[in-house]
């Protein structure tokens, strides 16, 4: 399978409920929110679709105008395009992904600030979390009104989730450092005060 940008699977996916025009398929990722999951721009997501097109993983059914609006070509996915995009989901559902998030390596040298300053960084990511889940609750919300099959929007719920267990440990981690449950300074590997060592001084 040729290697796809997350916009163009993302393309792909839709292509495979039904045929679609690009500006639809742009306004059908917003209302979806899958601009949470991949970088959506006009230009760009037509530029993908060409190159779907070029793999024969995608193909032009036709080209209409309604009223004033600019001519709207129409596209398909083909059989080699479903199964490079069942391949494809097989692949990143069931193969966990070498991922370098840059939250990660923050907090392995989270020991460089002050506990009270990485109290306060932790607390206010949490904050900022709980906004963000916020709006995927009012999108859950907007998505259930439309009543669109929860199998459409299960990245929001799995999204939710994710936030919600991210919270929980934030919290936490915050205040076992602003209690001192986490000492804060100290060697890093400590010593064992309770053993001798058996080392002799050398012979003149």
């Amino acid at each position: 399978m040729a290697s796809l940008t997350p916009l163009a699977f993302a393309a792909l996916g839709l292509l495979a409920e039904s045929p679609m025009h690009p500006y639809e398929m742009f306004q059908t990722m917003l209302q979806r929110r899958d601009d949470q999951n991949v970088k959506v721009r006009p230009g760009t997501l037509y530029h993908q679709i060409g190159r779907l097109v070029d793999l024969g993983y995608a193909e032009a059914l036709g080209t209409a105008r309604e009223g004033n609006r600019p001519e709207r070509t129409t596209y398909a996915i083909t059989d080699h395009g479903r199964t490079a995009l069942e391949d494809g989901l097989r692949r990143m559902i069931a193969e966990p992904a070498d991922e370098y998030p840059e939250f990660q390596l923050a907090v392995s040298h989270v020991d460089n600030l002050s506990a009270e300053d990485a109290a306060t960084a932790l607390r206010a990511r949490a904050r900022a979390l709980r906004t963000e889940r916020e709006q995927y609750d009012e999108a859950a919300t907007g998505l259930q009104a439309k009543r669109l099959a929860d199998r459409f929007w299960l990245d929001v719920s799995y999204v939710r989730a994710m936030l919600t267990a991210q919270i929980e440990w934030l919290d936490a981690a915050a205040d076992r450092i602003a209690s001192g449950d986490i000492p804060w300074d100290g060697p890093a590997v400590p010593t064992d005060t309770g053993t001798t060592t058996n080392s002799k001084e050398p012979t003149r």
